[in-house]
């Protein structure tokens, strides 16, 4: 077993494998996160039966590949099935057979079936039968681990973790599979032999996100700004045309996905639902509210509210690292080379933008390092309503111990320095906010800074200090 990270993950896996019933779990999570390669690595590729769906391909071609498969472990019947429910029956046939391979120590039978919404083709009865195999017979075998697996995470909620058919209330685990953080990125690159500096690995993050697919992708003979060149702007690069396939493989029909996307690509602090409407003509409705809800779901944007507003009025900001650098630099084709526009003074505005993306992406570190892990906090943004000599504060984490802590995020390559201009900034946006919100909880200044912060005559204002170093943790 070869698995970086996912300590929380690979503990649900062996709380499965323990398990004195039958388990059915469900793995979901964008594509190119890693799912297929945490089940795969986890059980050493030892499983009673796997099968996976193929991309747009019939139902007939559906049924023939899991044919290949139901032979593979040891179907005596060589014709195809004609229907989902034969499939699952002979699949039943196969799985009581005294030979099947089991867990050496626990004696389970791990059946993987990987990329399971493209087998729901159109009219095929997939999921009924999936349903009648569980409910009929799966749940009863105390010795039977059933793992499905999905990039389409809409389809996952909807039709296996949101079914009110067959399946409700039927899944015993779930495990969502997000990116890396910035430490997993560490531990990943210096497994496969990178000798980076966190500096390095967090240009990295701002560009990759915490995808392992990318990261695999890098070449450790390059520096990152090559592989940036190599991968995301030469026409033959293996993430090139990665944007285009992302959403396809997502939502089956991803045009109003990539609407609202291109639309909060514009208003980097976010945008409410009324905005969107306004800005990408889709009409306010269900559709529109499934096509939020399926991008939340998959941790391109996330929805906050505003410290002032009413709480039914939600911002929804893209929080994607790839994506918001594909859209700033690839679509646009605003420039042909990555190493061309590297050190420029708009690469340093980009850079500053992205830091605060990562950022918002830890959280849970941001809160480890201030010593808040245990105690509930709502995350706010905030935006003065004065027309002159307003403020904005991007990031308010409201504790329940009494206390906001007022986060400033800075990326500078040698430690942060607090000149008069920016305490009187500071002191500013201090006043305004408790004048105009009357909040009388304590106000602590907390600035995360990548590089540290240079203590002087004007950094007293700070309360709390987190640096970059205190990310990777």
């Amino acid at each position: 077993m070869n698995i970086l990270g996912r300590k929380r993950e690979q503990e649900i896996l062996g709380d499965c494998l323990d398990s004195d019933q039958a388990e059915f779990v469900v793995v979901y999570g964008r594509r190119r996160v890693g799912k297929t390669y945490l089940v795969r690595e986890y059980f050493n590729n030892e499983f009673a039966f796997y099968a996976t769906g193929i991309n747009e391909v019939n139902m007939k071609e559906q049924l023939n590949y899991f044919n290949d498969s139901l032979i593979e472990y040891g179907s005596e019947e060589k014709k195809a099935p004609e229907s989902w429910r034969e499939a699952f029956n002979r699949l039943k046939e196969i799985l009581t057979r005294p030979d099947i391979k089991k867990d050496p120590i626990t004696g389970k039978k791990v059946v993987f079936l990987d990329e399971l919404p493209w087998m729901d083709t159109a009219k095929s009865g997939f999921k009924t039968a999936l349903e009648h195999f569980w409910n009929s017979w799966g749940a009863s075998q105390k010795d039977l681990l059933l793992i499905v697996c999905g990039s389409a995470t809409s389809w996952i909620i909807q039709n296996v973790l949101g079914n009110h058919g067959g399946l409700y209330n039927r899944i015993t685990r779930q495990i969502h599979l997000y990116p890396f953080s910035l430490g997993e990125c560490e531990e990943f690159l210096r497994s496969k032999g990178f000798s980076l500096s966190r500096r390095d690995i967090t240009d990295c993050y701002m560009v990759f996100g915490g995808i392992p697919y990318y990261l695999n992708l890098l070449n450790r003979r390059y520096s990152i700004v090559q592989n940036i060149d190599v991968l995301l702007f030469q026409e033959n690069g293996q993430l090139y045309y990665e944007y285009d396939r992302l959403f396809s493989s997502l939502y089956r029909k991803p045009q109003k996905h990539m609407e609202i996307i291109r639309a909060l690509a514009k208003k980097r602090k976010g945008m409410t639902r009324t905005e969107l409407i306004s800005d990408t003509k889709i009409a306010d409705g269900g559709l529109l509210s499934k096509a939020i809800e399926e991008l939340e779901q998959c941790g391109f944007i996330r929805a906050y509210k505003n410290y002032v507003k009413k709480a039914t009025e939600q911002y929804y900001q893209l929080i994607d690292p790839f994506v918001l650098f594909h859209l700033d630099f690839r679509i646009e084709k605003r420039y042909s080379s990555w190493t061309k526009y590297h050190g420029t003074p708009g690469y340093y505005a980009w850079r500053g933008n992205a830091y605060e993306i990562l950022c918002l992406n830890h959280l849970p570190q941001i809160k480890a390092a201030l010593g808040i892990s245990g105690v509930e906090t709502m995350e706010y943004s905030w935006k003065s309503s004065a027309a002159k000599k307003g403020a904005q504060i991007d990031l308010l984490i409201d504790r329940m111990d009494n206390v906001i802590n007022v986060c400033e995020m800075k990326y500078s390559t040698e430690p942060f320095e607090i000149d008069a201009n920016y305490e009187e900034d500071l002191l500013h946006k201090l006043e305004v906010f408790r004048k105009e919100t009357k909040n009388e909880k304590t106000l602590h200044l907390t600035l995360i800074c990548a590089s540290g912060m240079e203590r002087n005559k004007h950094s007293n204002i700070v309360i709390n200090m987190i640096t970059g170093e205190e990310l990777f943790r």
